[in-house]
């Protein structure tokens, strides 16, 4: 792992995880290395059940590992307290998954502003940067509708729009497209490339899809709990 620095928004150096059992631990993450350069993108993939989404969990703070070291933006969020941890999460980490995870009855905006009132937001700020999130992600005309009143595609973005208002480093999608048509779905993968470039966030998303995995920047494969990148040496 390079020293930590904030240039890298996610270093990992002997990342494992393994689970107790009756018998053997099961283990599945083993020795995971990984620099991502801040405003870059990746793909994970892997069969069912070969870690991917424990992986997800653990740098996104959610999940502790069993050993190795993990820092976003050259910060190691395993040495926080419980309080800071969690002001840290939300803050420097977004998420989106498959579900997308809209309140019913708030409308795109409230949805939007919920990340801002944890924390000391200014309120007239927060529903300004909101607005141009709503904006970027295409969904002004939509700003007054409830997810119901939205496409499947229309509610993911909502929640992309949700996981950056507050600025994050990194972002972490997990099978963000599962429920999308091939058409929207590569369009979620554009505009996920559109907001790296103008926000400068990170991506890792983790997919079961190849043309999704396909539109970033480095491709992985989770294989017997490494994390293998493909490349034209390997990819055959």
């Amino acid at each position: 792992m390079s020293e930590p620095t904030a240039d890298y928004a996610l270093q990992v150096h002997g990342l494992c995880k393994s689970f107790d059992t009756p018998g053997e631990p099961l283990v599945v993450l083993n020795g995971i290395d990984l620099d991502v350069v801040t405003g870059t993108s990746m793909s994970v993939m892997g069969e069912s059940g070969s870690g991917k989404s424990t992986f997800l969990h653990i740098v996104g703070t959610l999940e502790r590992p069993t050993s190795g070291n993990v820092r976003v933006g050259g910060v190691d969020p395993f040495s926080l307290s419980a309080e800071k941890l969690a002001r840290f999460r939300n803050t420097e980490i977004g998420f989106i998954f498959q579900d997308h995870h809209l309140l019913p009855q708030l409308t795109v905006l409230e949805n939007v502003l919920i990340p801002t009132l944890v924390g000391d937001h200014n309120r007239a700020d927060a529903e300004e940067r909101v607005r141009s999130l709503i904006d970027k992600v295409g969904l002004t005309p939509r700003i007054g509708h409830r997810p119901a009143e939205l496409s499947g595609g229309e509610r993911q973005r909502t929640a992309v729009a949700r996981a950056l208002v507050n600025g994050p480093k990194l972002l972490l999608c997990d099978e963000p497209t599962g429920n999308l048509d091939l058409k929207t779905s590569q369009a979620i993968g554009h505009l996920f490339n559109e907001l790296r470039s103008t926000t400068g966030v990170s991506f890792i998303v983790v997919t079961h899809s190849a043309h999704f995995a396909a539109l970033f920047d480095r491709q992985f494969q989770i294989v017997s709990g490494a994390l293998v990148e493909n490349t034209p040496a390997n990819a055959g």
